[in-house]
C-alpha cells in the first residue's frame, strides 16, 4: 500500500477523536442500509453487511442505530432510497482516483464531486477501475509480533498475502475473508492499526512533494463530502515527504 493509505489511517483516527462521530455515523448508516438492500439483512450470509456492521461497532455506533439501518435496507422500515455510485478520474501527478459515494440524488452528487476535483487539481472522467482490485486489508504494527508467526496465523485464517511495508505488516485477503482474518488476530490478542475492505492498485505512481500535498488536500476535501464513503488512488508518497507533512499537521 502507498504512504497515502497510512496518512488516511492516521487522519481517520484523528477525525474520530475530533468529534466528527456524527458524520461517521451518517456514512456508516448509509453503508449498512445499502448492503442490507442489496443482499439481505443477515450478516452471516451477507459479507458486505457483516463488514459494515463490524466497522460500526469499532466506531461505537449504538446497536439500535445499526438495527434500524438494516431494517431500512430490507424495507421493514421506511427510509430514503440510496444508491452506490463509483466515480473515476485523475488527481495531481496523474494518479488514478476512484471515489465511492452513496447518494439519494446522483445528479447533485456528481456535480459536487466534479466541482471538488476541478478546484483541487483533479478531473472527473476516464476509466481507471481496471487498475484496482477489491481486497480485505489489515495493517499490523511490526512491534506487536514476529513476521513468521503472524504469517502463519493469517494464512491459516484465509489471507492471500502478507507484505512488510515500513513499520507495519500488510495483510491482504479476498473481501469475504476479512472478518475471519480479524477474528484470528483477535483470538491471539494481536491489535491492528487498520482493517478494511479497500481497492488495491496493481501499480503506483511516485509523487513529488508538491503533488503529494495537492493529492492529500484533494482527498480530504472529497472525504469531507457527506455522500463520499471512500477515496482510493494509486499514489506512492515517499516516506520522507509523508513524515514532513505529518509533522507539520501535528504542529498546527
Amino acid at each position: 500500500m502507498s504512504g497515502h493509505s497510512k496518512w488516511k489511517t492516521n487522519k481517520g483516527k484523528k477525525s474520530v477523536a475530533d468529534a466528527k462521530r456524527g458524520a461517521i455515523f451518517t456514512k456508516l448508516i448509509k453503508e449498512i442500509t445499502v448492503a442490507a438492500r442489496e443482499s439481505g439483512g443477515n450478516p452471516d450470509t451477507n459479507a458486505k453487511l457483516r463488514t459494515a456492521i463490524a466497522r460500526a461497532r469499532e466506531n461505537n455506533m449504538p446497536q439500535d442505530n445499526v438495527k434500524m439501518a438494516v431494517k431500512r435496507g430490507t424495507g421493514e422500515l421506511p427510509g430514503v432510497v440510496y444508491e452506490t455510485v463509483m466515480y473515476e478520474g485523475f488527481g495531481p501527478g496523474g494518479v488514478a482516483v476512484m471515489i465511492e459515494a452513496i447518494t439519494d440524488n446522483k445528479n447533485r452528487t456528481t456535480a459536487e464531486i466534479r466541482n471538488i476535483l476541478s478546484k483541487k487539481n483533479g478531473s472527473l472522467g476516464g476509466s481507471v477501475s481496471w487498475m484496482f482490485s477489491m481486497k480485505g486489508y489489515i495493517a499490523v504494527d511490526k512491534s506487536k509480533i514476529g513476521e513468521d508467526e503472524l504469517m502463519n496465523i493469517v494464512l491459516d485464517a484465509g489471507a492471500e498475502d502478507m507484505r512488510s511495508e515500513g513499520d507495519v505488516y500488510e495483510i491482504y485477503s479476498i473481501p469475504q475473508n476479512l472478518e475471519q482474518v480479524k477474528a484470528a488476530l483477535q483470538a491471539k490478542n494481536i491489535a491492528w492499526e487498520t482493517a478494511e475492505v479497500t481497492q488495491v492498485p496493481s501499480s503506483t505512481i511516485t509523487l513529488n512533494e508538491s503533488d503529494s500535498r495537492s493529492l492529500l488536500t484533494l482527498t480530504e476535501a472529497l472525504e469531507e463530502h457527506d455522500d463520499v464513503q471512500n477515496v482510493y488512488d494509486n499514489s506512492d508518497i515517499p516516506g520522507e515527504i509523508l513524515a514532513k507533512i505529518e509533522a507539520e499537521a501535528e504542529a498546527e
